[in-house]
Protein backbone atom coordinates (compact mmCIF):
# COMPACT_ATOMS: atom_id res chain seq x y z
CA UNK A 1 0.00 0.00 0.00
CA UNK A 2 2.81 2.54 -0.63
CA UNK A 3 1.66 3.80 -3.64
CA UNK A 4 -2.03 5.66 -3.77
CA UNK A 5 -3.66 7.27 -6.41
CA UNK A 6 -6.09 10.17 -5.68
CA UNK A 7 -8.67 12.21 -8.61
CA UNK A 8 -7.49 16.30 -7.72
CA UNK A 9 -9.33 18.98 -9.35
CA UNK A 10 -7.23 21.56 -10.62
CA UNK A 11 -9.07 24.78 -10.50
CA UNK A 12 -7.64 28.04 -12.95
CA UNK A 13 -7.25 30.58 -10.58
CA UNK A 14 -8.45 33.91 -10.91
CA UNK A 15 -5.25 35.50 -10.38
CA UNK A 16 -3.25 33.08 -12.62
CA UNK A 17 -2.25 29.49 -11.63
CA UNK A 18 -4.46 27.08 -10.19
CA UNK A 19 -5.60 25.32 -7.08
CA UNK A 20 -6.36 22.01 -6.23
CA UNK A 21 -8.90 20.17 -4.42
CA UNK A 22 -9.43 16.64 -3.93
CA UNK A 23 -13.19 15.14 -3.94
CA UNK A 24 -12.37 11.95 -1.40
CA UNK A 25 -10.22 14.83 1.44
CA UNK A 26 -12.23 17.80 1.59
CA UNK A 27 -9.89 19.47 3.60
CA UNK A 28 -6.58 18.53 1.08
CA UNK A 29 -6.56 22.16 -1.08
CA UNK A 30 -3.52 23.98 -2.09
CA UNK A 31 -2.44 25.31 -4.86
CA UNK A 32 0.31 26.91 -7.44
CA UNK A 33 1.38 29.95 -9.91
CA UNK A 34 1.80 27.13 -12.55
CA UNK A 35 0.65 23.30 -13.84
CA UNK A 36 4.26 22.47 -12.28
CA UNK A 37 4.32 23.70 -9.37
CA UNK A 38 0.30 23.25 -8.97
CA UNK A 39 1.27 19.48 -8.90
CA UNK A 40 3.84 19.16 -6.82
CA UNK A 41 2.19 21.22 -4.14
CA UNK A 42 -0.79 18.61 -4.25
CA UNK A 43 1.81 16.09 -3.72
CA UNK A 44 3.13 17.32 -0.60
CA UNK A 45 -0.72 18.39 0.71
CA UNK A 46 -2.00 15.00 -0.13
CA UNK A 47 1.29 13.51 1.67
CA UNK A 48 0.38 16.00 4.67
CA UNK A 49 -3.64 15.07 4.74
CA UNK A 50 -2.90 11.10 4.85
CA UNK A 51 -0.07 11.42 7.37
CA UNK A 52 -2.30 13.46 9.53
CA UNK A 53 -5.06 11.14 9.50
CA UNK A 54 -2.33 7.78 9.72
CA UNK A 55 -1.07 9.37 12.55
CA UNK A 56 -4.90 10.36 14.54
CA UNK A 57 -5.39 6.11 13.74
CA UNK A 58 -7.84 7.85 10.97
CA UNK A 59 -8.90 4.88 8.13
CA UNK A 60 -7.85 6.28 4.84
CA UNK A 61 -10.35 7.60 2.41
CA UNK A 62 -10.64 5.01 -0.67
CA UNK A 63 -9.88 6.90 -3.85
CA UNK A 64 -13.13 7.84 -6.37
CA UNK A 65 -13.16 6.59 -9.63
CA UNK A 66 -11.94 9.31 -12.14
CA UNK A 67 -14.94 8.38 -14.65
CA UNK A 68 -17.55 9.37 -12.26
CA UNK A 69 -15.81 12.89 -11.31
CA UNK A 70 -16.96 15.88 -13.40
CA UNK A 71 -15.11 18.56 -13.23
CA UNK A 72 -16.52 22.34 -13.25
CA UNK A 73 -16.06 24.58 -15.60
CA UNK A 74 -12.81 25.77 -16.05
CA UNK A 75 -11.21 22.71 -13.90
CA UNK A 76 -9.98 19.85 -14.86
CA UNK A 77 -9.27 16.43 -13.13
CA UNK A 78 -5.99 14.81 -13.17
CA UNK A 79 -4.39 11.73 -11.08
CA UNK A 80 -1.73 12.34 -8.05
CA UNK A 81 0.40 9.15 -7.83
CA UNK A 82 1.44 9.29 -4.08
CA UNK A 83 4.11 7.37 -2.97
CA UNK A 84 3.96 6.87 1.11
CA UNK A 85 6.74 5.78 1.98
CA UNK A 86 8.69 8.35 -0.21
CA UNK A 87 7.27 10.89 1.44
CA UNK A 88 7.61 9.64 5.04
CA UNK A 89 11.54 9.38 4.19
CA UNK A 90 11.78 12.74 2.71
CA UNK A 91 9.77 14.62 5.11
CA UNK A 92 11.02 12.48 8.45
CA UNK A 93 14.61 11.16 8.59
CA UNK A 94 15.04 12.30 11.97
CA UNK A 95 17.51 10.49 13.68
CA UNK A 96 15.70 8.51 17.31
CA UNK A 97 18.78 6.90 19.77
CA UNK A 98 18.06 2.91 19.91
CA UNK A 99 19.53 1.16 22.89
CA UNK A 100 20.28 -2.68 21.84
CA UNK A 101 21.83 -5.62 23.29
CA UNK A 102 24.81 -7.82 21.26
CA UNK A 103 26.91 -10.55 22.51
CA UNK A 104 30.66 -9.18 23.72
CA UNK A 105 32.48 -10.93 20.94
CA UNK A 106 30.22 -9.97 17.97
CA UNK A 107 31.07 -6.17 19.46
CA UNK A 108 34.86 -6.80 19.44
CA UNK A 109 35.10 -8.16 16.75
CA UNK A 110 32.71 -5.36 14.58
CA UNK A 111 34.82 -2.40 16.55
CA UNK A 112 37.79 -4.30 15.41
CA UNK A 113 36.92 -4.15 11.66
CA UNK A 114 35.73 -0.31 12.11
CA UNK A 115 31.85 -1.10 11.24
CA UNK A 116 29.80 1.86 12.13
CA UNK A 117 26.83 -0.24 13.98
CA UNK A 118 23.88 3.05 12.59
CA UNK A 119 24.86 2.09 9.52
CA UNK A 120 24.40 -1.97 9.86
CA UNK A 121 21.43 -1.42 11.39
CA UNK A 122 19.61 0.88 9.18
CA UNK A 123 20.56 -1.25 6.48
CA UNK A 124 19.28 -4.78 7.93
CA UNK A 125 16.03 -2.61 9.14
CA UNK A 126 15.75 -1.59 5.41
CA UNK A 127 16.43 -4.88 3.98
CA UNK A 128 13.95 -6.59 6.23
CA UNK A 129 11.22 -4.04 5.47
CA UNK A 130 11.73 -4.27 1.69
CA UNK A 131 11.18 -8.24 1.75
CA UNK A 132 7.73 -8.22 3.54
Amino acid sequence: MNKLFYPALFHKAEEGGFWVSFPDIKECLTQGDDMAQAYEMAVDALGLALICREEEHQELPAASDPTQITPEPDSFLVVIEFDMSAYKKRTNSRAVKKTLSIPEWLNEAAMAMDINFSQVLQEALLLKIQAQ
